[in-house]
């Protein structure tokens, strides 16, 4: 296993870890034993910035299943790497954040910081993979993880409901995305995405389907419309969960994977438009709903939307590079530029902002900013913080924020010169940042300016520790140092990643010149800045006069009242017919489940056209075995009509152990030897159970001839017998048995065949049996335990 592998599953065996050092070591918080390791893997990362810097990439494989093609190849370029720094170096602040966030004595820290290791561990395997289905199960485990970290406070229905709405929205479209894999690797013929790049994929038939399935994946992930809702009703986790997960981790994974795959689908018109467009609709629209947001997680988390929104459309927009750029132009790299730069911003100054909201809901005991106010006096430093981030985040200088808003307006400038309808690119960008400077300006003078309000407060106001500060500190001193020498990141950073993005545009290796600077004169971008300041102020001075339109967005025309709506109506339809087709009666139930096979069936055999019986190859009845069947028709009479229930147990039995005995005249030893044990144990539980029963009442009750029963009973009958006949007479396959005969010994090395079948050949369908054991018995535990939780609650 190479040492990029181990860095990748150190996340996971540290969570093992995690759960006795909260047990046994109470002393200190667990976030101390847990921080070393973030740190450990950043400084790791930084270790490849050389080989990125000159456009080189670090592969290395392991085998994982082989008999399946599946391998776990793992890459750093510098896409991957920039998100890896990202993964790492969040990680680390969020880890200290949080030390002083939760306190020892209130919280669970062992399951946060398993669940927050489990975390990082996927998202490290989703940027660093290069197989797709190691990339999909790493992905899967990002919706688990965060689906346990949102819940974290499971007592709280807010946190179970959006924990639920966040899995259901993501996984849904992970399992898109999942066929959309399968169909890119059918089209291409390998599952490893750097091969991919390298194939000519457009004439398949099966390229389309995999670009729409793809996208629901990312666009689920990453929030864009219209399944941006589950990220708002996410907030309700621990702030150091929402500053990870929300600005820096899990949202930005669907922004990778559209980055990842733009040079194989981005050739493609219909790519290219749908994501533009659809991260446009989605940086307006949560902008435009931010504003109306009284709870300062909410803000963020509409904010946090539109600006992955933002993100996104410039991902779309710089896959116009494919279709219309030359070397010597590079037009539509500034997309790719301004997205991969504000990529790294917004991580910046989002995760600073958020531990700022938690912060003052920490130290005032409220996020709602109609009882905030005045705390610039109070907490200057977080109010220094805070104001740095919001300038950024709406753009202004000279912050690294209007930076990458510049370029973005560049980017949509040039994109309207593509297609006519191009032109509301730039005007809806523009508009959606009015929208944005206003938001990031309600979110600092609501809070901080105004009036001091101490007696809506739930806690007298104060600074927060130096501990708790440390990390924001960081994030925002970042801002601003970005914001003054960008081109810090220019060759190291944003070079290669840009690269690794149009990937086929570039010689091999060859070198991106990139320069970033404040001032380029009076361009229409400088204007539309402007612009965003004025109309932005102007909102702001006259929020209170029109700010009453968002109450005329009735409620029940929301995304979120349709989601909720379509699980009331989906419990309301299942409960109707469930109580119209679930009576309770066992009988009505066989008499659903017979006759579904028998339709079934039949319908197979007609549509097939396989109705050909020849009966001259049977081999010859015996007198025995004749005897034998009449035998078992009794005992199976004997069992339906018998008044006691030991009568009834050992006709049934009778009935198993004549099986056994055709299995011994039709020379199947293990068989018969496997049927004779079944059958006892069987007769074993049947009598202790029934040993406990009443017995059979005395009163005798007449039971009526139901032709619909008779009918049934007789079509389940016919239809076995006339499958069994034409399996018999239409062998259209040769007998899969030999296979077993010639490879149980060779490849299982076993003598025993069935057992081989079973343990080997049905290897996986013995796993499946055996873990739907397990997660019955662990839910019956679990019920179990909360019983008597509630009974010592009492």
């Amino acid at each position: 296993m190479s040492t990029l592998h181990m860095t990748m599953l150190a996340p996971f065996l540290l969570a093992i870890l995690v759960p006795f050092l909260y047990k046994f070591v109470r002393s200190l918080h667990v976030g101390w034993f847990v921080l070393p390791l973030p740190i450990a893997l950043f400084i790791y990362f930084l270790s490849y910035m050389d080989e990125v810097r000159k456009y080189e990439v670090v592969r290395a494989t392991m085998p994982w299943i082989p008999s399946l093609d599946i391998s776990f190849d793992a890459y750093v370029d510098g896409l991957s790497l920039l998100f890896a720094l990202l993964i790492t170096g969040i990680g680390s602040l969020v880890v200290l954040y949080s030390i002083y966030y939760l306190q020892k004595e209130k919280e669970q820290l062992g399951n946060f910081y398993v669940y927050l290791l489990l975390f990082m561990g996927a998202m490290l395997g989703i940027v660093l993979s290069d197989h797709l289905i190691a990339l999909y199960v790493f992905w899967e485990l990002t919706s688990i993880s965060s689906f346990l970290l949102i819940a974290y406070w499971y007592k709280r229905d807010r946190s179970r409901y959006g924990a639920q709405k966040s899995m259901f929205i993501t996984m849904f479209g992970g399992l898109l995305m999942l066929g959309g894999f399968v169909a890119l690797a059918i089209a291409g013929g390998t599952y490893s995405v750097r091969e991919l790049m390298q194939a000519s994929l457009t004439e398949h038939a099966l390229f389309i389907p995999a670009l729409f399935l793809i996208l629901f994946g990312a666009f689920t992930k990453s929030a864009q419309f219209p399944f941006y809702i589950w990220l708002p009703d996410a907030m309700e986790a621990p702030t150091p969960v929402s500053a990870y997960l929300h600005s820096a981790t899990m949202v930005k994974a669907g922004i990778y994977l559209i980055a990842r795959l733009t040079p194989i689908f981005a050739v493609s018109s219909l790519w290219v438009w749908t994501v533009a467009l659809v991260g446009l609709v989605t940086l307006f629209w949560a902008s435009f709903l931010a504003s109306k947001q009284t709870d300062l997680k909410a803000i963020l988390a509409y904010s946090t939307v539109s600006q992955l929104g933002l993100i996104t459309s410039l991902l779309g927009v710089g896959g116009l590079a494919f279709h219309y750029d030359w070397m010597e132009e590079n037009l539509f790299m500034v997309a790719v530029l301004a997205a991969i730069f504000h990529l790294f911003n917004h991580a910046t100054f989002k995760g600073s902002l958020f531990m700022v909201v938690g912060i003052v809901d920490h130290e005032t005991g409220t996020r709602d900013i109609r009882r905030l106010g005045g705390l610039m006096t109070i907490m200057p430093i977080t109010f220094t913080i805070a104001l740095i981030g919001s300038l950024s985040m709406a753009g202004l200088p000279p912050f690294n924020g209007f930076l990458s808003k510049e370029m973005f307006f560049t980017a949509m400038l040039r994109a309207k010169d593509v297609q006519a309808w191009a032109v509301i690119l730039p005007v809806v960008a523009w508009v959606a940042s009015i929208f944005t400077f206003l938001y990031s300006v309600l979110l600092v003078s609501r809070t901080f300016f105004g009036t001091y309000k101490p007696h809506l407060l739930e806690k007298e106001a104060h600074e927060a520790p130096l501990g708790m500060l440390v990390a924001p500190i960081v994030l925002a001193s970042l801002v601003v140092v970005i914001g003054i020498v960008p081109n810090v990141l220019s060759h190291s950073v944003l070079g290669p990643a840009v690269y690794a993005v149009l990937y086929g545009l570039f010689a091999p290796n060859e070198q991106i010149d990139i320069y970033i600077s404040h001032w380029h004169g009076f361009t229409p971008e400088l204007f539309m800045t402007i612009g965003v300041l004025l109309f932005g102020m102007l909102l702001y001075r006259t929020f209170s006069k029109w700010s009453g339109l968002y109450n005329r967005l009735s409620e029940r025309m929301s995304l979120n009242f349709v989601y909720d709506q379509s699980f009331i109506w989906m419990e309301r339809g299942s409960q109707s017919l469930m109580s119209r087709i679930m009576t309770g009666s066992m009988r009505t139930y066989l008499m659903y489940i017979f006759t579904a096979s028998v339709a079934l069936l039949l319908f197979t055999v007609g549509l097939k056209k396989q109705w050909h019986i020849d009966l001259s190859h049977l081999a010859p009845v015996r007198v025995y075995e004749i005897v034998l069947a009449v035998a078992m028709v009794v005992a199976t009479a004997t069992t339906v009509v018998a008044k006691s229930r030991l009568t009834a147990i050992v006709s049934l039995g009778a009935v198993g152990y004549g099986v056994a005995l055709f299995f011994v005249l039709f020379r199947a030893p293990d068989l018969a030897l496997t049927q004779l044990v079944i059958e006892t144990i069987s007769a074993a539980l049947f009598l202790l159970c029934f040993y406990h029963l009443p017995k059979f009442s005395q009163k005798q009750e007449s039971v009526g001839f139901h032709l619909g029963n008779a009918f049934i009973s007789i079509a389940v009958g016919v239809t076995v017998s006339v499958i069994a006949f034409l399996a018999y007479a239409g062998k259209h396959f040769d007998s899969i048995s030999q296979y077993y005969v010639d490879n149980t010994y060779e490849k299982a090395a076993g003598k025993n065949m069935v057992n081989v079948i079973l343990v080997d050949f049905r290897g996986f369908d013995t796993l499946f049996e055996i873990c739907v054991l397990a997660i019955a018995a662990l839910g019956i535990y679990a019920m179990v335990k909360l019983q008597l939780a509630k009974e010592d609650e009492k």
